[in-house]
């Protein structure tokens, strides 16, 4: 099984922006541990800050990838872009967030990218990543 997990913009600062809202641990270093726990399993992992290389990296891995984990950070809430390139293409998609959208700013209460995606992981820190993957193996 290959899994690609693509996060957006400023997730690059995990473990050093807000830690008391998305904790203390890099995501590489989050990284390591999920790709221990399951070795079987091949987990590619992209980051970028700009919407539009979101969007390429999602039809990059449109069928390449048996799964697409995708925190799309704040554009989550602001990119029809991003929205209509989980709906175009035909790897099934989990939209993941670390911390609670619905218990933060008004504004992070909508997703252009739900409706589209396979389903929703929110409000588990790191953890919602490990359970939108377990998505794919049940």
């Amino acid at each position: 099984m290959r899994i690609c997990i693509i996060n957006g913009p400023n997730l690059n600062l995990l473990g050093k922006r807000e830690p008391e809202v998305y904790g203390v641990t890099s995501f590489e270093a989050y990284l390591s541990q999920l790709q221990n726990k399951y070795p079987d399993i091949t987990i590619d992992y992209y980051q970028d800050n700009v919407e539009g290389e979101i969007i390429n990296l999602l039809h990059r891995a449109n069928e390449n990838y048996d799964g697409i984990l995708l925190n799309a950070g704040a554009y989550t809430h602001t990119s029809v872009g991003i929205g209509d390139a989980v709906k175009a293409i035909q790897t099934p998609v989990v939209e993941v967030h670390i911390s609670n959208t619905f218990s933060r700013e008004t504004f992070r209460h909508q997703s252009f990218i739900s409706a589209n995606a396979k389903g929703v992981i929110i409000g588990f820190g790191l953890l919602s990543y490990e359970l939108a993957l377990q998505s794919f193996l049940n």
